[in-house]
């Protein structure tokens, strides 16, 4: 069979890795049609030596695109473009989201709220009561007033975070959730060709989000502790971090680190993003105090109602200085842009009539009980468990990018959806593991589900 003539253009000068630009350049090939299924292609010794690079960057591209099932090899024949994964429409949307679960699959993946557990009587209270408010004349760039005196109750009874103002009208702007407060970071406050650092691996979104403001990107690791702070390289503008709960791993970033990131910050003049995704959710001790506490002159707080109470309201919030407030106002002002009022009047009612607080409360018990579930069937199994007694996801390491390929496709074959921590990873993944989600479910099919895992995950395990 022929190979397969494809141009792809490498950028020498980007901070982006030639391994990683290939793969990305390849995948798009593959998911816009112009490589299809059974194409064979080059060598990694014979595409290196036409784009002038060393076979290290061919090979790693290779195990990338292997790994996600893109390509595959034959022995003695060659490497081979596959069927399109299913539901990918573009790369880049593949990398960065886990498609529905049908409905016979049930849904063990990451990212989603326990929206089964909504009170179903206060739902549609929230919203009779929102739908008999008077419609606005003009748009409330900042967001509503109540919305923001609401989240600023919220952040200080439950986040510790005491906003200036009283109704927090000078810190506390509206949003439509943390990746929608990134594209407004990156299109007012940072500049085209400014870089920001970060986790890696990490919430891949966000790295999208400031690429599509022509911010640069750049990859800091992360451990048990979060971020490792001297990581982050010299010269970045801003530093976007999940210090309570690290996305995916699940670490909360040590004080020591906090106060090294702070000083740091104010040393470099770095913006840090604190996204607080989950803070609300922890069962082991308090809340962890907020970045934004500890440093409000350079730390942008950004919050969300979709994993406390569901992405339907398309409601979040940040919580900035009063310069970096301003500009993002500038910039709604300027393009007409702003969050929806639907979704914050409905968690307003929800707030007025205690609801909100009564769901939190439900909430932390009900995935404590199933984190502590699933932990303790793990820990008599002998299967390791990283993260925080927290959130609404365990992580499970796995030795390689094979073992964790093998795990996700053997739980699809038994109607489990899980996610890996491959595509948490905007370079090669240097980390591999099961991430697996206990709040889309039901507790019946979370508890059903258990010995299935622990023995795809034991089998994995050696």
């Amino acid at each position: 069979m022929v190979e397969t003539a494809l141009a792809v253009a490498l950028d020498r000068d980007s901070a982006e890795p030639l391994a990683v630009q290939l793969a990305d350049a390849l995948r798009e090939a593959a998911a816009d049609g112009r490589l299809r299924s059974g194409d064979r292609l080059p060598s990694t010794r014979a595409l290196a030596e036409r784009l002038g690079v060393s076979r290290t960057v061919t090979a790693a591209a290779y195990e990338q695109l292997h790994a996600e099932g893109w390509i595959a090899g034959r022995h003695g024949s060659g490497t081979y473009v596959t069927t399109t994964p299913p539901g990918a429409l573009r790369s880049r949307a593949r990398r960065t989201a886990v498609a529905p679960a049908p409905a016979d699959v049930v849904d063990l993946a990451p990212g989603a709220p326990w929206a089964e557990g909504l009170d179903r009587a206060a739902w549609r209270r929230a919203w009779r009561a929102a739908a008999d408010v008077p419609p606005l004349f003009r748009p409330s760039r900042a967001g509503l007033p109540e919305y923001r005196a609401v989240v600023a109750e919220h952040l200080l009874r439950h986040r510790g975070l005491a906003v200036r103002g009283g109704l927090g009208e000078e810190s506390v702007l509206a949003t439509g959730g943390t990746t929608a407060a990134l594209v407004e970071l990156g299109a007012s406050v940072l500049r085209p060709g400014d870089v920001v650092a970060v986790e890696e691996p990490g919430y891949q979104r966000a790295v999208w989000a400031l690429r599509s403001a022509g911010v640069r990107v750049v990859q800091a690791p992360v451990d048990a502790e979060g971020l490792l702070v001297d990581g982050v390289p010299p010269g970045v503008r801003g530093v976007y971090c999940s210090p309570a709960h690290q996305y995916p791993m699940g670490g909360r970033m040590s004080a020591g680190r906090r106060v090294a990131l702070v000083e740091r910050a104010r040393a470099e003049g770095w913006l840090v993003v604190e996204d607080d995704y989950d803070g609300e959710l922890r069962y082991d001790v308090a809340p962890l105090p907020l970045l934004a506490a500890l440093a409000p002159d350079v730390v942008v707080h950004l919050g969300t109602t979709s994993k406390i109470l569901t992405p339907t309201l398309g409601a979040g919030w940040m919580v900035a200085p009063e310069p970096i407030a301003a500009e993002v106002m500038e910039h709604r002002d300027r393009t007409g842009t702003g969050p929806s009022a639907a979704g914050q009047r409905v968690v307003v009612e929800l707030a007025r009539n205690g609801d909100l607080g009564r769901h939190l409360r439900r909430l932390r018990r009900e995935l404590s009980d199933r984190r502590a579930l699933l932990s303790a069937a793990f820990a008599e199994a002998g299967v390791p468990v990283l993260g925080d007694d927290a959130g609404a996801h365990i992580v499970v390491p796995l030795p390689t990018a094979q073992a964790e390929r093998d795990v996700l496709a053997a739980a699809r074959d038994r109607g489990l959806l899980l996610d890996g921590l491959g595509r948490h990873h905007a370079g090669r993944p240097r980390v591999h593991g099961a991430a697996i989600g206990y709040s889309a479910c039901s507790r019946d099919q979370l508890t059903a589900a258990v010995p299935e895992l622990i023995h795809l995950l034991r089998a994995a395990l050696g």
